[in-house]
């Protein structure tokens, strides 16, 4: 039986599950998707996992939190005071909003909480503090040239 190796594109369909068992993504949707095994296109815990599978065989996965998105981290909720939002803004929890960072680089925030005079937003991946479950199933393995 065939085995996927290094440098093999394989087929995966997947689903990715916290710690409670809510499902937080996965292939439902866009159907299965093509990984190079050895291409740094997904967690290596993954790649290695694939590394050795067979078409049909299924394996879970787990991803630590620091090996994920991280833990989540109290400086990343930040107050804003309104005032320094743009006058027509109309800010919502849920809604997300990009800011600067001292080095010049972007962080998304997304709004949890809008008072009188700030909002809060967090500057957490959503997946931050989380465990992942990776449910893989190999479906198709295309060797390497």
């Amino acid at each position: 039986m065939q085995k996927a190796k290094a440098g093999d594109t394989v087929i995966i369909e997947y689903r990715v599950r916290k710690d409670d068992d809510s499902i937080v993504g996965g292939t439902e949707q866009e159907g299965p998707q093509a990984i190079k095994i050895g291409g740094a296109e997904i967690f290596p815990q993954i790649e290695s996992a694939l590394d050795g599978m067979a078409v049909g065989e299924e394996q879970t996965v787990t991803i630590v939190t620091d090996d994920a998105f991280g833990p989540r981290r109290k400086e990343m909720v930040i107050d804003i005071p309104r005032a320094n939002l743009p006058e027509d803004a109309e800010p919502q929890p849920g809604m997300t909003l990009s800011a600067q960072q001292q080095d010049g680089s972007t962080v998304n925030l997304v709004i949890t909480e809008v008072g009188e005079e700030k909002v809060t937003a967090d500057g957490n991946h959503p997946l931050a503090g989380e465990d992942l479950h990776f449910d893989l199933t190999l479906v198709e393995i295309k060797n390497a040239a």
